[in-house]
C-alpha cells in the first residue's frame, strides 16, 4: 500500500474538523477519504501506550500534568474534546490498541514515536508488540525526530518502513547530516526547507519524501510539482481536492 504516491497523510487526524489525537479526528480523517492518518504516541506512568501529541495534557484536555507522571485511568478520565469544541465534550485520549482496534486495516498509519521527555523509556518495545498483536506491519511507517528510537525499531520490526522527522531551519541540520548514513526508506523535511535538489537528493537515495504540515494549497501544488512522496496536512479533504485538481 505504501507504493501509491503521493500519499496525504491526516496530521492527527483530520485536526481541522475534530481535536486532534482522538478517535473522532482519525474517523473524520476516514470519512474525508483519508489514505493515511498520522498521529503521536507516549507512555503513561503505568507504561501504557497513549496518543497525544505534547508531553503535557494541558493543552488538549482539560486536565494538567505530564502524561509519563499519569496513570491510564487518570488519562481517560480527562475531556479531550471540549478544548476544541463542546460538540466533542465526550472525547477521550485513546490508546495506541484503541486506534488498532478501531482502525487496524483500514488506513495506512505514521506511528511516531515521542518520547522525547523521556528518550530511553520502553515505548519502542511496546509499540512493536502491539503492532505485532494486530498483524499490521504493511499498514506501519515510523517516524520520530530521535534517530535511536528509529535504530530500536529496526532492530525489533526490521520490515517496517521508518522515516527520520528534521527540525525546521538551522535546528534540522544534525538530522539532515545523519539521515543519509541511516537505514531509512523515508525523510520527513518541514515544508519550508523543501526545494527542488532537496526532493532530487532524498530521492537519489531511493527513499520516499514525505513532508510536514502542509496546510495552504499553493504549497500543496508546489510540493507536487517538485515530486514529493506526500504530505501531512491537518484538512485531508482539501489536499485531496488540491490532489484531484493537479
Amino acid at each position: 500500500m505504501w507504493s501509491s504516491s503521493p500519499i496525504i497523510f491526516a496530521h492527527r487526524g483530520a485536526s481541522v474538523h475534530a481535536p486532534e489525537n482522538t478517535l473522532a479526528a482519525f474517523q473524520r480523517a476516514l470519512d474525508d477519504g483519508a489514505p493515511a492518518i498520522e498521529f503521536d504516541v507516549k507512555l503513561s506512568a503505568d507504561g501504557q501506550v497513549v496518543v497525544i501529541h505534547d508531553h503535557t495534557v494541558d493543552r488538549t484536555t482539560d486536565g494538567q500534568g505530564k502524561v509519563r507522571e499519569l496513570t491510564l485511568a487518570q488519562l481517560k478520565a480527562l475531556d479531550a474534546g471540549s478544548w476544541f469544541d463542546r460538540a466533542f465534550r465526550r472525547e477521550r485520549i485513546p490508546t495506541l490498541e484503541e486506534v488498532f482496534a478501531t482502525f487496524g486495516h483500514r488506513v495506512l498509519m505514521n506511528v511516531e514515536l515521542t518520547n522525547y521527555a523521556s528518550p530511553f523509556d520502553p515505548l519502542v518495545r511496546k509499540v512493536t508488540v502491539l503492532i505485532t498483536k494486530h498483524s499490521l506491519g504493511e499498514q506501519i511507517l515510523f517516524s520520530s525526530f530521535f534517530p535511536h528510537n528509529l535504530s530500536t525499531a529496526r532492530r525489533m520490526l526490521p520490515g517496517i518502513p521508518r522515516g527520520l522527522l528534521a527540525f525546521p531551519g538551522w535546528k534540522g541540520d544534525w538530522q539532515r547530516l545523519i539521515g543519509p548514513f541511516m537505514d531509512l526508506q523515508a525523510e520527513h523535511p518541514f515544508v519550508g526547507d523543501v526545494s527542488a535538489r532537496y526532493v532530487e537528493a532524498i530521492h537519489a537515495r531511493q527513499r520516499r519524501l514525505f513532508v510536514y504540515s502542509v496546510n495552504d494549497p499553493a504549497e500543496m501544488r508546489r510540493l507536487l510539482e517538485l515530486g514529493a512522496d506526500g504530505f501531512f496536512t491537518d484538512d485531508p479533504a482539501l489536499a485531496l481536492r488540491v490532489l484531484a485538481q493537479a
